[in-house]
């Protein structure tokens, strides 16, 4: 008789995910099964849960930002160790076309998957990587600690890594929305740049979140708020806006507040439309849709917070409260990340 695990699987398109016992997958040629660690909620997870038609075949079992342990290896695959830790880099690309040929498997030409979005994801007891080379290992580092990384720290360090010859000197960072990703972002970019960070969110204790991070400035959302950014930066705007919310609000906020040559990078999934007029635009600015990150950041993500100078703000959960986190995050009431321990 083959072995159950929990999952949490969206069954139903549109409708919450439930938790289910389903069969534990055997690792086939070239693939590596891991004992889950950790997996952490992100705020795309909500996209895929409520889209209808489902964006993927169902069930499928959520979870992109997967850790955890060797546990069985499919034929071919040799130098893994059982029991040893490790991070599952997330984009899974095909490994053969021009892009993936170019460290870009992010952005892979021939197909869009990935744990969770595609494939079953981390938010179950096991999980099955597709190939040896989509695993980082993470050593001494704490799994549940370092999971929120694998796509919150990964997708954050990409859209700063790739700006920053704009962040000089007395130049400027606007993050928009200070949550799961932002609240890393302030880490990476004190770790990165000498750019003045400002901080803009609706939550008061989120600001002051930001502010114990190493946010120079904070700024309430509202009306006031480009006015208010604009007067910090001495009327130049920010050489870099990370939106980390994307909704109508905050993507006109972010073009209103760019700097000449500035760039607006959108990161969060809100669904929101930008509007692009040619006289209300900072001069030779640009919008960008970063997305992931390359296997090769994410080795250097994970150096970073070897090193010290970046740490997930954490709130564990288990199988039995992971719903009310979800709630908790769609309604903005989550502090940095949630991670699923599947051990809890």
């Amino acid at each position: 008789m083959s072995r159950t695990m929990r999952a949490l699987q969206v069954v139903e398109a549109g409708e919450m995910p439930v938790i289910r016992n389903v069969p534990v997958p055997d690792p086939g040629p070239g693939q590596v099964r891991l004992r889950v660690a950790a997996s952490g909620l992100c705020h795309s997870d909500l996209s895929v849960i409520r889209a209808k038609p489902a964006y993927f075949p169902l069930p499928l079992t959520l979870g992109h930002e997967p850790t955890g342990w060797i546990d069985a290896v499919g034929t071919g695959v040799t130098k893994l160790r059982e029991g040893d830790a490790y991070a599952v880099y997330f984009p899974w690309g095909c490994g053969h076309c021009t892009r993936c040929a170019h460290g870009h498997e992010n952005i892979c030409e021939q197909q869009f998957a990935a744990p969770g979005a595609g494939h079953d994801g981390g938010m179950a007891d096991y999980i099955l990587v597709d190939d040896p080379r989509h695993l980082v290992p993470l050593g001494k580092l704490d799994p549940v600690a370092t999971a929120p990384l694998m796509c919150a720290g990964l997708t954050t360090y990409h859209a700063i890594n790739d700006a920053r010859l704009r962040l000089t000197p007395g130049s400027a960072a606007v993050l928009i929305g200070i949550g799961g990703l932002g609240h890393i972002a302030i880490q990476i970019l004190r770790a990165m740049s000498p750019a003045r960070i400002i901080a803009i969110d609706n939550n008061p204790d989120k600001l002051e979140h930001a502010r114990a991070l190493g946010a120079h400035d904070i700024v309430q959302a509202g009306p006031g708020a480009a006015a208010r950014v604009k007067s910090i930066t001495g009327g130049q705007g920010a050489a870099l806006v990370l939106d980390m919310v994307g909704n109508d609000a905050t993507l006109a906020l972010g073009a209103a507040v760019l700097a000449r040559r500035g760039e607006l990078k959108i990161i969060g999934v809100a669904g929101g439309t930008l509007q692009l007029r040619f006289h209300e635009m900072a001069r030779d600015s640009s919008v960008t849709v970063p997305y992931a990150g390359t296997l090769d950041e994410l080795y250097e993500v994970l150096e970073l917070a070897r090193s010290g100078l970046i740490k997930p703000d954490v709130e564990t959960v288990s199988f039995e409260t992971v719903l009310d986190a979800y709630r908790r995050l769609d309604s903005g009431r989550l502090r940095g990340r949630a991670v699923l321990v599947p051990g809890l």
